[in-house]
């Protein structure tokens, strides 16, 4: 693989500047590389503003060569490719449109990376692989805090371009800024995400496996004290299984409001923390601790938190719940409104775990200065600092942002209620929409990071006959391929209803799996060939979805 050109673009003093050398009468870039990796850093001799870096190499594929791409965060679809593949970005309807852009641009890259339309063109953020059969060739990242890196390839024209997400930083002069630190690693597959994740310096996830409940997937915002004490109840069946039993969005009165008294938990949900830990489970609820629906009190008493736009106008960061602003980090008021929310929520009501959702949401633009992975960087150390020693569960959040940050972390889209994909996802509406099938594409191809860079976070899965449609065959098979492939297994399902042959297809898929994989081949876009050694026992699992 050999060097084509270096490209870097910059504003300076008003005017914008594109280059492909290593020294100008504005910068000084040292560049370290060998076949193990490459180190870049610029060093302004006046403050310039950077917009974008890229390496530009020539690499062959070969035939059966496959890709591996990695979402910009945790909902976007994952997987390997062939050449013959094709990568989807946003369909011409929803470009075209105001409120397409608007709905759907906000969770995803649309704005800032480019899909191709071409078979066999793809990019990937902080890490990527090529293999051929059982030999790996992986790409990754050291440093996603000064910028997200994404890997684009070309496998028929034999191009590969490692670019990194540098807009809106603002370097002064004689201050050293790395550009790219990326590392090249050959090997097995195992073996290539043990030296990689080794080489960052991320420490073993402190948990390996949680099993229990989590209220959304059967009520979504319908949840009361009754419906939760119920199937806390219910759950309570299977006690030796669980761990963990988790409160999702619904109790507060608006998302933002976190500490407002809700009617529908007229004793508070400390007493819903100290019900749960008296049948001897940890605690969990949910947050999106950057984010204020419009209609709520937070937003309308402090629009000053508000991060805006270049017109000084809110920006949507969620369109659920009817739009939901953002809350800006950087703001000292904030920090201090959201480290007080978390301490009562943490230490007066006694959670023990709280998973953090829609935070891609504090980085939808640079600001004050800094990169997109920047702002990514700074809300996640944000985060722990606020969470302490509890569990963070992240969702919603690029990847590369939450290793060694978060202790365990979603790694797929939303499951659906349908295996069926809807009209929405057929002619994908974004890649982050939730699908049954795109989140168990993504848990089987993300498994690599379980257990290195945090615990794997699959979604959930189900049992239960009603609110669902499934196939019993269907449902089997998330079950099978969330406790293969992840650590983190929750039911929605009121376990109290269920029969023994439901009872037993729970805990069995709760226990912690002894799998080792083998391989995890896809045929074409929807044949699936695991091949992996349980209870001693060579298997093999053939799916289609």
């Amino acid at each position: 693989m050999k060097e084509k050109r270096m490209h870097i673009k910059y504003r300076f003093g008003g005017r914008i500047y594109e280059d492909d050398l290593y020294q100008n009468e504005h910068y000084v870039i040292e560049e370290k590389a060998d076949e193990s990796g490459i180190k870049t850093v610029i060093t302004p001799k006046e403050k310039l503003e950077l917009i974008s870096f890229s390496l530009s190499y020539n690499r062959k594929c070969v035939n059966e060569e496959r890709f591996f791409s990695n979402g910009y965060q945790s909902w976007t679809t994952s997987a390997e490719y062939t050449a013959d593949d094709k990568q989807k970005g946003l369909p011409a309807i929803v470009r075209l449109l105001p409120i397409g852009r608007k709905l759907a641009t906000p969770a995803g890259d649309y704005n800032f990376t480019k899909y191709s339309s071409k078979r066999g063109n793809f990019h990937s953020f902080t890490y990527c692989y090529f293999r051929l059969e059982d030999d790996v060739e992986l790409y990754g990242s050291l440093n996603e805090s000064s910028g997200f890196t994404v890997f684009y390839v070309g496998m028929d024209e034999g191009s590969f371009v490692i670019t990194k997400d540098v807009a809106g930083a603002e370097v002064p002069s004689g201050t050293s800024y790395e550009l790219m630190n990326v590392v090249r690693i050959k090997g097995k597959y195992d073996e290539v995400f043990e030296e990689y994740f080794r080489r960052m310096g991320v420490p073993k996830p402190r948990i390996d496996h949680m099993a229990g409940y989590t209220s959304w997937y059967n009520y979504f915002q319908k949840i009361d004290e009754k419906i939760i004490l119920r199937d806390l109840e219910g759950i309570s069946k299977v006690s030796d299984s669980v761990n963990v039993f988790q409160v999702d969005d619904g109790y507060e009165t608006f998302v933002g409001d976190w500490l407002d008294p809700s009617e529908k938990f007229p004793r508070g949900m400390k007493f819903i923390a100290d019900s749960i830990h008296e049948k001897g489970f940890l605690a969990g609820i949910w947050l999106a601790p950057f984010n204020v629906q419009r209609v709520s009190r937070t937003a309308n008493e402090h629009p000053d938190w508000l991060i805006k736009d270049a017109a000084g106008k809110p920006v949507l960061g969620c369109p659920g719940w009817g739009g939901a602003y953002t809350l800006d980090i950087y703001n000292e008021e904030v920090r201090e409104h959201i480290r007080n929310f978390f301490n009562v929520i943490l230490n007066e009501w006694g959670y023990d775990m709280v998973k953090l959702d829609f935070l891609y949401s504090q980085c939808m633009f640079p600001r004050n200065g800094l990169t997109r992975g920047k702002i990514m960087a700074d809300a996640m150390e944000f985060l722990r600092e606020c969470v302490g020693d509890k569990l963070l569960l992240g969702c919603g959040v690029p990847l590369g942002s939450a290793f060694g940050i978060v202790d365990a972390c979603r790694i797929s889209c939303d499951v659906a209620l349908s295996f069926k994909d809807r009209f929405h996802n057929r002619i994908n509406l974004t890649n982050e929409i939730p699908s049954a099938k795109n989140a168990m594409i993504s848990t089987v191809f993300r498994r690599h990071l379980d257990g290195r860079a945090f615990c794997n976070d699959p979604d959930v899965f189900f049992v239960r006959d009603y609110n669902l449609r499934f196939t019993k065959e269907q449902k089997q098979l998330l079950a099978k391929i969330n406790h293969l492939f992840g650590n983190v297994l929750f039911v929605s399902d009121d376990v109290g209803t269920f029969n023994e042959e439901q009872l037993k297809l729970l805990t069995d898929t709760f226990e912690k799996s002894n799998a080792m994989i083998i391989s995890a081949e896809r045929s074409d876009n929807n044949y699936f060939t695991v091949k992996y050694i349980e209870n001693g026992e060579r298997k093999t699992l053939n799916f289609s979805l």
